[in-house]
């Protein structure tokens, strides 16, 4: 898969230090996986939800943070829409971002 804006969650990381090693090693196990279809997904993270508009939420570092991606399986493409808090999580339209 390839991964748009690193940045994103190297940004969250700089600021919740203690989530960068769970966001580094999503991020790299994204990179390998073939998600062609959301069961795909599933086989690896059983606790991702996927919501309206091809959008997938995971729960990060034990499920203190969220990150939400919005998949183009035909393309290999996931697209980092936000990663937070579940205070910033609750404030959010999981399906806009």
């Amino acid at each position: 898969m390839r991964i748009i804006a690193k940045a994103t969650l190297r940004a969250f990381w700089t600021r919740h230090p203690d989530a960068e090693e769970s966001l580094l090693a999503w991020y790299r196990e994204a990179q390998k996986a073939d998600w062609d279809r959301p069961e795909k997904i599933k086989e690896k993270y059983r606790s991702a939800s996927f919501v309206g508009r091809n959008r997938v939420v995971f729960n990060i570092k034990g499920n203190k943070y969220r990150l939400v991606v919005k998949m183009k399986y035909e393309k290999q493409l996931v697209f980092v829409r936000f990663v937070g808090t579940h205070t910033d999580y609750e404030a959010i339209n999981v399906e806009e971002v």
